[in-house]
């Protein structure tokens, strides 16, 4: 079994941890049996967020009686410390726990600090006074953001996209991390779906030790596939490697990650499914993309308003409209009949 400790908060699991943004979208007693799965086969991290709707409640409602025995990670969105007090004391009471292992602040515009004008990170301090919270960390899809974090030695803790379609300045702040003694949390490790082989995903981050892998699942044979690497983990071949080096030509550069942040659109798009259309034509299967409802939300994009809302929201500094545009193009293009390795 590979195991994996983030830096100097002494938490060692094996490196397979349970992101479960997912489960807000399944029954109680469905993600009970996933996240009572995970423990079983030897998961020990589990990630949350008060921003998950229901996904808080779900992990205390099967996990309480191990308690003791895993690890748990929550995020909250305020922004002000007065919102912070309400979501700990909110997070706490579904968890059924008095206290987090990492309490995170939730991909903020802005690094929390001592002395701010927030009050953020002064109250996060307190409630790690006061034992509530055991350590303190960040979430951000923004990379100054996360850089800055990390130059300040100030969190234990950074949680960022990371998968085998990370660019160089990505690269750079997992060893920043490695070399500061922080720990990484790597989210979307399959690129929001875009990375369809999770044995190579696996592999590729099983190359940096102290890189913590989360993985999202409301799926049981997602979750066996994930569970089948604890005891058997995907090693580096050579016809890894191949497959990383085609996924990388195909899908890096300028695309959606499909993080959300740009949501909701005032017409209704569903532009973190719809901005990527072009690249999830690519991927086999992609017949599930082309039924009538996927082609009634892609016509949505001919309502864009262009007010430019998702472009400010985008962490990543995308132009979404055109994006969105340019999908819609593509779509058209194959529902016309035209093949998906022309595009």
């Amino acid at each position: 079994m590979k195991t994996v400790t983030l830096g100097k908060t002494g938490i060692t699991v094996n490196k397979n941890g349970f992101g479960a943004l997912p489960i807000q979208r399944i029954s109680k007693d469905a993600a009970a049996g996933l996240l009572q799965r995970a423990f079983e086969a030897g998961i020990r991290y589990f990630d949350t967020a008060r921003a998950y709707s229901d996904s808080e409640e779900k992990i205390g409602y099967a996990l309480c009686d191990v308690r003791k025995e895993l690890y748990i990670a929550t995020k909250t969105g305020a922004d002000n410390a007065e919102d912070f007090w309400r979501d700990i004391h909110t997070s706490l009471e579904h968890l059924k726990t008095d206290y987090i292992d990492v309490m995170q602040f939730h991909n903020p515009s802005f690094l929390p600090v001592p002395g701010g004008k927030d009050g953020l990170y002064d109250a996060i301090m307190d409630a790690k006074r006061q034992g509530m919270v055991r350590h303190i960390g960040i979430t951000n899809h923004r990379l100054p953001v996360a850089k800055e974090a990390v130059a300040s030695g100030m969190y234990e803790t950074i949680q960022f996209p990371f998968s085998y379609l990370a660019a160089e300045p990505d690269l750079a702040l997992v060893g920043e991390c490695a070399e500061k003694g922080i720990g990484f949390v790597a989210m979307k490790g399959l690129s929001g779906g875009l990375i369809n082989n999770s044995a190579a995903a696996y592999a590729y981050l099983a190359q940096f030790d102290h890189v913590l892998p989360i993985w999202g699942v409301q799926r049981p044979h997602e979750l066996e596939e994930f569970i089948s690497y604890i005891d058997n983990p995907p090693t580096m071949t050579d016809e890894i490697k191949t497959l990383i080096e085609y996924d990388r030509g195909q899908l890096c550069g300028d695309f959606c990650r499909a993080c959300g942040y740009c949501m909701p659109c005032p017409m209704g798009i569903e532009i973190n499914t719809c901005a990527r259309m072009s690249l999830l034509l690519r991927r086999a299967p992609h017949e599930q993309f082309l039924v009538p409802e996927m082609q009634e939300e892609m016509n949505k994009i001919d309502n864009c308003l262009n007010c430019g809302h998702c472009r400010s929201k985008c962490p990543y500094g995308l132009d979404t409209p055109a994006l969105l545009r340019r999908n819609l193009v593509d779509y058209r293009e194959v529902l016309a009949g035209k093949s998906v390795t022309d595009q």
